[in-house]
């Protein structure tokens, strides 16, 4: 699939957008109205999703065995029990990603490497989560993950200049980081829990699609306000605006509060309701979590087997 190469900043497109908040409201409710996957489908649907999900650990204690254990998960997420049941061959289930700090890269490229998983690595990186630290730092801390083996950067753009409506310094911030994640796909989080509008969150989309970006993410996880469907909604209508203007598809990324298997489905009817079927893949479609693993395993083992299990009773690995 063709990378997003991004397109010179048209301010008149970002200036003269602007969102209806009640008609979004109304779009979301009647999603949850009117699109339900049926119960037939949900071990389908649960099965996919986890193909979608960045396994993230994002902990101030984050240590070389954590990490491998988190590698061990991703490439085995649920059960062998379950594994058989659903009918899927050994090795095919996998996540979408490992999702770590920077210091922690070379931990889990490693650790993938060791037992034989063709899974990507993940990094956040520019400061996150906060992004105040100089552009010089956050370029560096860009090149030192990928060095390490990352091969996507999930990035936090500059709220203080999408807040001040400075869409051209952060259009130029955007691309410096693009430059130097060369290879490596770029995720940008939009922080949208600071972004105090829906507008600002359409505006900020477009911006960082428009600077070459591979995915827009909602979240850090670490905001008041994280990943609403009313947020979703509006990205997902800003990607299908970019999609038709430019032929270029980008990837949508929501994070933060995504922890129940019905959290999940909701999501994923989202993307297949305004974005189409393309983007119930991962090529398209991450899933920024670290619990929802968990959940979803044990209802994929209670649809399974009838049995309710605890949470640990479903280890890490």
């Amino acid at each position: 699939m063709e990378r997003n190469s991004g397109i010179p900043l048209d301010l008149g497109w970002v200036n003269r957008s602007c969102i209806n908040d009640q008609a979004v409201k109304g779009r979301v409710q009647d999603l949850l109205s009117s699109r339900t996957v049926q119960s037939g489908h949900h071990l389908n649907w649960l099965a996919r999703s986890i193909q979608c999900i960045d396994l993230t650990t994002l902990a101030g204690d984050d240590c070389p065995s954590n990490v491998s254990r988190l590698c061990s998960k991703a490439a085995n997420p649920v059960s062998n029990d379950i594994i058989k049941a659903l009918g899927i061959d050994h090795g095919l289930l996998t996540t979408g990603a490992v999702c770590v700090y920077p210091a922690r890269v070379a931990n889990a490229y490693q650790g993938l490497e060791k037992i034989g998983a063709n899974i990507p690595v993940a990094s956040v990186a520019t400061g996150f989560p906060t992004g105040q630290t100089s552009l010089t730092l956050r370029l560096e801390e860009i090149k030192f993950a990928v060095q390490n083996g990352a091969k996507e950067i999930d990035i936090v753009i500059n709220r203080e200049l999408a807040l001040a409506q400075k869409w051209e310094e952060l259009y130029t911030e955007l691309l410096e980081m693009r430059k130097a994640c060369g290879e490596s796909h770029m995720k940008s989080i939009l922080a949208v829990g600071e972004l105090c509008n829906l507008t600002n969150v359409y505006r900020a989309s477009l911006v960082a699609m428009m600077a070459g970006s591979d995915f827009i993410k909602t979240s850090t996880g670490k905001e008041t306000v994280n990943a609403t469907l009313p947020i979703g909604l509006v990205m997902c209508r800003a990607i299908r605006a970019y999609n038709r203007k430019t032929g270029f598809q980008v990837g949508f990324k929501p994070a933060g509060g995504i922890r129940t298997s019905k959290d999940v489905l909701q999501w994923m009817t989202l993307m297949k309701e305004e974005l189409g079927d393309e983007y119930l893949t991962n090529h398209l479609f991450r899933i920024g979590a670290s619990a929802l693993l968990n959940d979803i395993e044990r209802n994929l083992a209670n649809q399974l087997t009838g049995d309710y299990f605890l949470p640990e009773e479903m280890p890490m690995a």
